[in-house]
């Protein structure tokens, strides 16, 4: 490929829109452009390393079994009626009608199109196991759209579903699909843990998520110190307190006037009401109740859906971590409590909610769930449900009750591990590859049932496993960036060498070209920077770098001494090698990587 026909244009200026290092230079280097927010071209350059991936992503896949097929990404809409996904996907999902009215959609994933093929076509236990995948184009109404190809509104993604007769069965394939993932993702080349997940609305017994370990990712880790327990924030399960003996007093109702927060109530109960045994109040002898509003999507009693107040009760040195909380009151969504919401619920005093007042058998009928760090019979001071005052020693069990436990409050570095082994560590990430032991959700949804040994009917039982595509091509890109360009792995380079002309007279240009194509004859991929005219050699290495392939040759001033320079693009490393012996050092290296 001779960079003077490639369909290519570096940049010098970062792109105005790009939040991550990898992002800017993805866009500089000419490998995709921006179409819209979330929508992005891949050019010839962007796609030859897509594919690289889709190739290694199919391999491993084939490896194990599995079978690849292709559905449309537009879609009926009936199948996710059938799984209520019509519905709880909520504004991510793109609609669409047809000129005959018939609603439609474009698919954001495809489990309803994977378990009817199955039931189509297989009725006996015989037919399975079964693994069937996909490499195929996405399409979610992101509200935040970010990071270039790392969330888009569409991308390709690789969708894979394995269907059993029994949960024997179902664990071998998960055990399957994740040694594969482990291999695909070894070979991507870039720093990644797979984490305890929360399975949220595809449902199902187990998930685990492979995140790839980067400061610029949307989501958060735990690590312990003391084991190798790692879990996705949202699926950390803190255990509940156990029960504490009653050691407190009678509540009692005391003026706390302008507190409606934490530090000023803290504060003033340090001043005019000072604990008994002399140690300071502290914001975690505070109950803090923080009051959201669930927006439950449409169903057969709600036609237009509803709306529910939820009161959540934790520490006072806590916060609620929203997307935590976001993954328990799924598929509702969370919206702020508003002041004419306050109006409507004259039960809730904002900056003084107690809990006195709240669950669902008080007169209120608010719903209230607490922290599982909250102890049966540990004492508080919390809001008394009355502008500027506050109720102290007031005794979970005693004097109030709450309708469940809720894990919604952030975590933080140094908090026990749930294994009961060392302390959790945070780290951020993004999600690369998502595995769930699905069960018979959507089996059972669609009908999917298969004659077992015995003639009778039974529910097949299915896994999910998803790896996003575009989304890895971007992650690598910010994973082996350096300062001044890409650094590709060579299983995913566009290119094995990047051959510059770097100088001027038709000598050079012949030597750099036969090189070029003597390295093509040896079964290399080799982008051949013949530019000439005013492009100076500063200027092709400044491109060289920037796009990042392995290994960089240079046919230059060394010419007229008989030798060329490699470069190793990755370390910085270089080294002259005669002319003569230019295809097999450069074959060497390549090969020997």
């Amino acid at each position: 490929m001779r960079m003077s026909s490639l369909f290519l244009r570096t940049l010098r200026e970062d792109p105005a829109d790009a939040e991550l290092p990898g992002h800017r230079l993805l866009v500089r280097a000419g490998y995709v452009r921006r179409v819209a927010p979330g929508i992005y071209t891949w050019l010839p350059m962007g796609l030859r390393v897509l594919r690289k991936v889709e190739a290694i992503v199919r391999e491993e896949m084939e490896a194990i079994g599995a079978q690849e097929l292709s559905f449309p990404a537009l879609l009926p809409k009936e199948p996710y009626q059938a799984t209520n996904r019509w519905t709880e996907y909520g504004d991510n999902l793109f609609r669409l009608t047809d000129r005959k009215d018939a609603d439609l959609l474009l698919g954001p994933t495809h489990e309803e199109m994977f378990t009817l093929a199955v039931k189509d076509m297989f009725t006996s236990y015989k037919d399975l196991p079964v693994s069937l995948f996909q490499v195929q184009t996405k399409y979610r109404d992101e509200a935040r759209p970010r990071a270039g190809v790392l969330r888009g509104r569409e991308f390709v993604m690789k969708d894979s579903y394995s269907f059993d007769i029994d949960a024997a069965g179902l664990q071998r394939s998960y055990d399957a699909h994740r040694a594969a993932y482990v291999r695909i993702f070894d070979r991507l080349g870039f720093e990644y843990v797979v984490v305890q997940a929360d399975s949220g609305a595809m449902g199902g017994s187990a998930s685990e998520e492979f995140l790839a370990v980067n400061e610029g990712g949307e989501d958060t880790f735990a690590r312990s110190t003391g084991s190798d327990y790692a879990a996705n924030v949202e699926a950390v399960e803190i255990p509940q307190a156990p029960p504490v003996e009653v050691t407190a007093g009678p509540a009692r109702v005391v003026d706390t006037p302008g507190t409606p927060t934490i530090e000023a109530l803290v504060e003033i109960l340090q001043a005019q009401h000072p604990r008994a045994d002399g140690r300071a109040w502290t914001a975690a002898d505070t109950l803090k109740n923080v009051v959201v509003m669930l927006v439950h999507p449409a169903d057969e009693e709600h036609p237009e859906g509803w709306r529910e107040p939820l009161v959540i009760g934790l520490p006072g040195d806590r916060e609620v971590d929203p997307k935590r909380l976001e993954v328990k009151v799924a598929p509702a969504e969370i919206e702020p409590f508003e002041a004419a919401d306050f109006a409507r619920y004259p039960a809730l005093v904002r900056g003084y909610i107690g809990p006195q007042a709240l669950g669902e058998d008080s007169a209120s009928g608010i719903r209230y769930l607490l922290d599982p760090s909250v102890a049966q019979g540990s004492a508080w001071v919390t809001g008394a449900n009355e502008e500027g005052k506050h109720v102290v020693d007031l005794v979970l069990g005693r004097d109030f009750t709450a309708d469940g436990t809720i894990q919604a409050a952030a975590l933080r570095e140094g908090d026990p591990s749930p294994d009961g082994t060392g302390t959790l560590t945070l780290a951020r990430g993004i999600e690369m590859g998502h595995i769930f032991q699905l069960g018979t959700k959507y089996a059972e949804a669609l009908g999917l049932k298969v004659l077992d040994e015995n003639g009778k009917l039974t529910t097949v039982t299915m896994g999910s496993y998803g790896i996003g595509v575009t989304r890895a091509v971007g992650v690598i890109a910010e994973d082996t960036l350096d300062d001044v360009g890409l650094c590709w792995p060579r299983e995913v380079a566009p290119f094995d060498v990047h051959v510059v002309a770097a100088g001027k007279g038709e000598e050079l240009f012949a030597a750099a070209g036969e090189l070029a194509e003597g390295l093509e004859a040896r079964g290399l991929e080799v982008l051949y920077d013949d530019r000439a005219g005013k492009i100076s050699p500063g200027v092709k290495f400044k491109d060289a770098e920037l796009i990042g392939i392995p290994t960089i040759v240079v046919v230059g001033k060394g010419l007229a001494d008989g030798l060329v320079e490699i470069k190793d693009r990755r370390s910085g490393e270089r080294r002259e090698v005669p002319v003569a012996e230019a295809v097999d050092a450069v074959l060497s290296e390549v090969r020997g990587a």
